[in-house]
């Protein structure tokens, strides 16, 4: 059986190494469990994204974060917290999916696809990003379809459509139009989201204003073929032809691997899991949740300004109560 640890963090995003950097200082072992590379999350965004925070909100566990303009890009971000990955790297076990969370406070057990973890806590603090909302519409599996945007050049001098209105389908419609592709947007809702970067807002508006993106609102795709979609709009049925969809509706958290290891989900429509808000502690006494999962389905309330505090009170309590 391997040295039991006190914390084992589960997840290897900027929270989870705000919890590793928190252990660190209080001279608590531990070991941060990701299944994919360090801040996954961050290196599956946009190339060109950069966030709507400042680098100073972005900062964990005290290090300063310098970055050339105010708002820092992706590339950015994966150098600051790869520098705070360097510090870690002794306590890193990356590419480990967990299976589950088996025991009890005290003597917990994080089996992953590779080994068996032992500690006396856990912290969850696996973010959002993993699950794709679904369009489920006919042909969503087909290869033309993807819920993820990594850069514009793919879909130069092709037709792609653009499903949603938030940041993420917004900034793909404006990069793929810069690099010379036709775009249509595909918009639930009666305009661009609220929620939308302010600098960004105006370029996508003035964008389809001119018609140099084409935006169909209050529509929906219900089906998608090799060659065309079919949208329903107000005006009625309509057929687009086109090479790509890019369903960019959204991410939600795996709540289900909550609910199978034993955390309530209150069973109302944001399905928010049960945990204390002055301690982080979930229903399962010695197991703790930290970020964006702390909001279920309504993962724009945490992200990482808000919530990089819920390392500070999570080794506060497990200091406090052993």
């Amino acid at each position: 059986m391997p040295d039991k640890k006190d914390v084992l963090i589960i997840g290897g995003g900027p929270i989870g190494l705000a919890c590793g950097l928190a252990c660190l200082e209080n001279q608590l072992s531990f070991t941060i469990i990701e299944k994919g590379v360090l801040v996954n999350s961050i290196y599956n965004y946009p190339r060109n994204m950069r966030f709507f925070s400042t680098s100073d909100k972005l900062e964990i566990g005290g290090i300063p974060f310098i970055s050339a303009q105010p708002k820092p890009n992706r590339d950015e971000a994966l150098a600051y917290y790869g520098r705070i990955g360097e510090k870690l790297k002794s306590n890193l076990a990356l590419y480990e999916s967990v299976q589950s969370i088996q025991g009890v406070d005290q003597d917990y057990h994080v089996i992953t696809d590779k080994q068996v973890h032992c500690g006396r806590k856990v912290i969850l603090a696996t973010g959002f990003y993993d699950l794709p909302k679904m369009l489920n519409v006919p042909g969503e599996l087909s290869s033309k379809v993807r819920h993820y945007f990594s850069e514009g050049h793919p879909y130069a001098f092709k037709n792609t459509i653009v499903v949603g209105a938030s940041n993420s389908a917004v900034d793909a419609a404006l990069e793929i139009f810069r690099k010379g592709g036709t775009v249509t947007m595909i918009v639930r809702g009666a305009s661009i989201g609220e929620r939308v970067k302010y600098w960004v807002k105006p370029d996508i508006e003035n964008r389809i204003a001119e018609g140099s993106i084409k935006a169909y609102f209050k529509s929906q795709i219900t089906a998608i073929h090799p060659d065309h979609v079919t949208i329903k709009t107000p005006e009625g049925e309509k057929v687009l032809e086109n090479d790509f969809v890019l369903a960019l509706t959204g991410y939600r958290p795996n709540l289900s691997f909550l609910k199978e290891n034993g955390i309530t989900i209150e069973e109302e429509e944001f399905q928010k899991p049960k945990y204390n808000p002055e301690t982080m502690e979930s229903n399962r006494p010695g197991l703790y949740l930290a970020g964006v999962i702390c909001g279920g389905l309504q993962t724009h309330l945490w992200f990482i300004e808000n919530s990089r505090v819920h390392a500070t009170q999570i080794i506060a309590h497990i200091r406090t109560k052993g």
